[in-house]
């Protein structure tokens, strides 16, 4: 199976130090270090992607 990832479009300019991309899979949202493609990556559902987005936008998890 062929995996299309794409850069968030929050994540800024390639030299940013917090880079994200996301792919569709099977069942949900993958989630991976743009700097690091053949490490881990993070799988949720669509459901667990909504709510993991609304609490970005909310600020809930920015750091102190």
């Amino acid at each position: 199976m062929r995996i299309d990832w794409r850069k968030s479009t929050r994540s800024g300019s390639a030299t940013d130090e917090a880079c994200v991309e996301l792919a569709a899979l099977p069942g949900g949202v993958g989630v991976r270090d743009s700097k690091d493609p053949h490490g881990g990556r993070l799988t949720v559902t669509g459901d667990q992607f909504g709510r993991l987005l609304e609490r970005i936008k909310a600020g809930s998890l920015d750091r102190p």
